[in-house]
């Protein structure tokens, strides 16, 4: 059992890991609208963000390499077309249409109908067997269609044009985290890291969103005076400055994630994303002016009474999967990737396993 000083040295290390993740996942929400109000170019902002995200992987993994001395993963132009590609198309259609949103909603009904993505990740984790029919996931999809509706019924800020764009992107956020977890489960690829991973998606992404880009902004970019056609040198550096902030923000993120569930669990960055939901919608109405009624905060609530649900079943279900996974692993060999994550972010489990190993 660990001692009560270090109960309290992992609450403030997971604390410190939730507001890591918190400043990055918030922030990003709050620039992406901050920026369409001036620059209403979304899918070039994604290009652009994509681009960056790359090339902090790609200096990632090399530090990763240095540090471990051995060679990250590569993968053969078979699995990077045929495995990869699936998942980088619905990733980045998902990203792309919710920085679309940005030009017609607000950051309120923006974050409520992404929360319905819980919806088409159960849907298409069902189909796939990734999850197992349950009776209580009826009440979890009645709850957050429920709590959904009820939130933009009679909204005076609702703009249908955004919200079926926010809701597309939730669906194929459903397949995309579907794809994403089907990924990273192969072992075979070694993609177990997820530098690993953003650093295989982001060319793909940025080909896939490429034809888009060129059919709604192509030609509106290039008569731009705010990139293309920009008669003084520093508009133009600002511009491509906070194009930058915002891949730095998006990369952000995704390595926050990772830290927060390696050094706690994926439980952890669910509830820690409730809460992050409840900090954006009060953010937005006291420093955007979003508009909320009473029964658009009580939808809010029945929707996020219907996503602790389902982390709560998660939990209890896979807990006992937990048990028998471990002791299955416990008699197989040993991984045969082991250099695929980082050194330093071990699991919880990991670390009670060997503080037993060293009292005993």
């Amino acid at each position: 059992m660990p001692c009560p000083v270090q109960l309290m040295c992992r609450a403030v290390r997971t604390v410190g890991l939730v507001l890591f993740y918190y400043v990055f996942s918030i922030g990003i929400t709050f620039y992406n609208k901050w920026l369409m109000k001036g620059f209403h170019f979304p899918l070039f902002m994604t290009l652009v963000h994509l681009s960056i995200i790359f090339s902090l992987s790609a200096l990632s993994r090399w530090a990763l390499q240095c540090w471990t001395g051995k060679p990250r993963v590569v993968l053969s132009w078979a699995d990077y077309i045929f495995k990869v590609a699936p998942t980088a198309l619905a990733t980045a259609l998902d990203i792309g249409l919710s920085n679309w949103s940005f030009l017609f909603i607000t950051i309120s009904l923006y974050t409520m109908t992404k929360s319905s993505a819980v919806l088409f990740i159960l849907f298409f984790s069902l189909i796939f067997k990734l999850e197992e029919p349950n009776p209580f996931l009826v009440v979890v999809v009645l709850l957050i269609a429920s709590g959904l509706f009820m939130f933009t019924f009679e909204s005076t800020q609702f703009n249908l044009q955004g919200f079926i764009m926010v809701l597309l992107a939730s669906f194929i956020g459903g397949i995309r985290w579907t794809l994403t977890q089907l990924l990273m489960q192969k072992a075979e690829l070694g993609l177990q890291n997820p530098i690993d991973t953003m650093y295989h998606l982001q060319p793909l992404m940025f080909l896939g969103l490429f034809p888009l880009f060129l059919y709604n902004e192509g030609l509106t970019l290039t008569m731009s005076e705010k990139l293309f056609r920009v008669s003084e040198l520093r508009p133009l550096l600002s511009s491509l400055l906070l194009l930058c902030v915002g891949g730095s923000l998006a990369f952000g993120l995704g390595f926050s994630e990772f830290l927060l569930v390696s050094r706690t669990s994926s439980l952890t960055l669910s509830i820690a994303g409730i809460f992050k939901e409840v900090c954006t919608l009060l953010l937005a109405a006291r420093l955007m002016g979003d508009r909320m009624s009473s029964i658009n905060w009580l939808g809010f609530a029945v929707c996020l009474s219907g996503i602790s649900l389902h982390v709560g079943l998660k939990t209890y279900y896979s807990r006992g999967k937990g048990h028998m996974s471990r002791a299955l692993a416990s008699k197989s060999s040993p991984d045969p990737n082991p250099d695929l994550e980082l050194p330093l972010l071990r699991s919880e489990e990991e670390e009670e396993e060997e503080e037993d190993e060293i009292h005993h």
